[in-house]
């Protein structure tokens, strides 16, 4: 049957199979297409995954589901927010584990999402309280943190020097070794929101006059280094990566947030990775959805991987984005928060917990984290 004339036979209720039915993601067999978000929850005390994330985890896992765990350290330099875990320390890699058996025990597929701040940090966050490292030494302005109530304070950062930069890949390298020890599936590594990787990519923050500088294939140089060396470690059936071109999070964006997508998406297939996971061009700020005449379709017609979309999807929009090819998962990350069954309430067309922003944040190991009610 052709795509028209499937087209014409579908039905509304025809359409929900998109979002439900299997795919092949790689050696991956997912029995849906709902995705955990990537989501900073800040419950990882002295930067070590605790026992509490064991039931956040398998809260949300479905036989063959994707979930992407929170940003997660490469160094003791890659800090910025308290209580986010890392993945560079023998004990972190340990504390994993337990994590990791718990979603695998469930059914589930598991990455590892791998993290560097870079200037969004503060001395306090940094070994021997140095300065925060970035592409540049440009600071940022003091920002309100995520969760509305506290602002955060910024140290200027140091550029790093080009004989540096190579040290700032082999993190990421060591972070990926490590997931893979820790029994993780697979490593994302987190080239979007404005940090360490975006500082280098997005000309609004790179003022760099080096071959990390300047032109779009320089500034795209240092991500696309560490994707080379991170497949090179463990394998590009086992990588995907999150970019989001069109974002000002944390004041980086980019004067041609088209080309920049399309060069990246374009540059990636060279690696043949398992997936690139992009971040809608409605996600301009933080949780706030706005109005834009852009979309992913020329990254998802260019990239030739499995594509990832992501950034405020509800049910409709993402069956919606589902039927109409615009991406092969979705990932979803407030209302996943909230709904610790959200495959299953998607199924049903079932009510959904509405998520509490004022806890998103918090450091309480059950309040905001694992007492969100399920369906029965």
């Amino acid at each position: 049957m052709g795509e028209e004339q499937r087209a014409e036979t579908m039905s509304d209720d025809d359409n929900i199979v998109s979002l439900l039915t299997p795919y092949k993601l790689g050696k991956f067999n997912l029995s849906h297409r709902v995705v955990l978000a990537p989501l900073t929850r800040q419950r990882s005390y002295n930067n070590v995954p605790q026992p509490h994330a064991i039931l956040y985890y398998s809260q949300r896992t479905t036989k063959g589901g994707l979930l992407i765990t929170e940003a997660t350290g490469v160094s003791e330099t890659a800090q910025g927010y308290q209580y986010t875990p890392g993945i560079w320390t023998k004990e972190q890699v340990e504390a994993w584990k337990p994590i990791v058996d718990a979603v695998h025990a469930k059914g589930g597929i598991f990455f590892c999402q791998i993290w560097h701040v870079g200037r969004v940090s503060n001395s306090g966050f940094q070994p021997n309280g140095q300065a925060p490292i970035s592409s540049t030494d440009t600071p940022l302005k003091p920002a309100l943190r995520a969760s509305g109530v506290d602002i955060a304070e910024f140290t200027p950062p140091r550029r790093l020097r080009r004989d540096e930069i190579p040290q700032i890949v082999q993190d990421f390298v060591l972070a990926a070794r490590n997931a893979i020890e820790a029994g993780f599936d697979g490593v994302e590594i987190h080239g979007a929101n404005g940090y360490l990787i975006e500082q280098f990519m997005k000309d609004q923050v790179n003022d760099r006059t080096d071959d990390y500088g300047g032109s779009l294939e320089n500034r795209c140089r240092f991500g696309l280094e560490i994707l080379e060396a991170v497949v090179n470690e463990v394998g590009a059936d086992r990588v995907g990566i999150r970019l989001s071109p069109f974002t000002d999070f944390m004041e980086a964006g980019d004067s041609n947030p088209v080309a920049l997508g399309l060069y990246m998406a374009k540059a990636l297939n060279k690696f043949g990775i398992l997936y690139c996971h992009m971040i809608e061009p409605r996600m301009k700020m933080v949780l706030e959805k706005c109005e834009t005449p852009h979309s992913l379709q020329p990254m998802r017609n260019a990239f030739k991987g499995n594509f990832i979309a992501a950034g405020g999807y509800g049910r409709e929009d993402g069956i919606k984005a589902m039927s109409e090819n615009h991406a092969d998962l979705i990932a979803y990350g407030r209302w996943f928060l909230a709904n610790p069954d959200l495959p299953k309430r998607f199924e049903l067309n079932a009510p959904l917990n509405k998520y509490d922003r004022n806890t998103f944040y918090t450091s309480d190991p059950v309040i905001g984290y694992v007492d969100y009610p399920f369906l029965e």
